[in-house]
């Protein structure tokens, strides 16, 4: 039965107040996911404790789009939301399924989507959009800011090196349900134990010990 469904990308949405961005987004996740008739897809969108209409828009948007809501009653932060997030969209997904994680407050643009899926398609584990490569662009970030990321993203590599890595805090990726699945699997609870945007570090070198084929595209990101 597994191996005749077909392939479904999982999208992760961590979610905290995010009334104003929500909406466009997942419209945005539609488009994009919709261009191709052949391409399933599901979102879940873990609403961390919001204290505005996040949850309402969430809701309506359930009605025209296949989305599956996680709560948390009070704020856990990101490294709490992005873990139940992956967990259910593990939980759900087949062996080749292909799981999306990204913000919610507008910054990624859906449209890269597809080409993460196209990556993992032809063959790579793990798909960064990235800040590092040529052709990305960081548009509305005070240039100090951009410099503490330059900086981090040479002192992880130089620590931690990564054949195809250069973006370790970039949270918009694309990850084999299978990888996932399996790395969840050794580590148990503590595959994601971090919070805050450390966790997003620590997937990947949790995902760094074993034998995998890392990529990344260039990101266009708006702050």
């Amino acid at each position: 039965m597994d191996q005749m469904r077909t392939r479904e990308v999982l999208v992760v949405l961590p979610a905290y107040n995010e009334e104003e961005n929500i909406g466009e987004l997942l419209s945005q996740i539609r488009y994009a996911l919709e261009q191709d008739s052949k391409t399933n897809y599901k979102v879940f969108v873990v609403n961390d404790g919001s204290k505005d209409n996040t949850q309402a828009i969430v809701e309506s948007m359930a009605k025209e789009m296949p989305i599956e809501i996680l709560v948390h009653e009070v704020n856990q932060g990101l490294g709490a939301t992005i873990r139940d997030g992956l967990y259910r969209a593990v939980q759900y997904s087949s062996k080749n399924d292909i799981i999306i994680t990204m913000d919610a407050d507008a910054t990624h643009n859906p449209g890269l989507i597809l080409r993460l899926i196209r990556m993992i398609i032809e063959g790579h584990d793990v798909v960064i959009a990235s800040r590092f490569q040529p052709g990305a662009r960081v548009i509305g970030l005070v240039w100090y800011r951009q410099l503490l990321s330059y900086t981090a993203s040479i002192i992880f590599r130089l620590t931690y090196p990564i054949k195809g890595v250069r973006d370790y805090t970039c949270g918009y990726r694309a990850i084999r349900a299978d990888v996932l699945k399996n790395a969840m699997a050794e580590y148990g609870d503590k595959f994601v134990d971090q919070d805050g945007f450390q966790c997003l570090v620590d997937i990947l070198l949790k995902l760094r010990r074993r034998k995998l084929l890392f990529g990344e595209t260039p990101l266009i990101l708006r702050y």
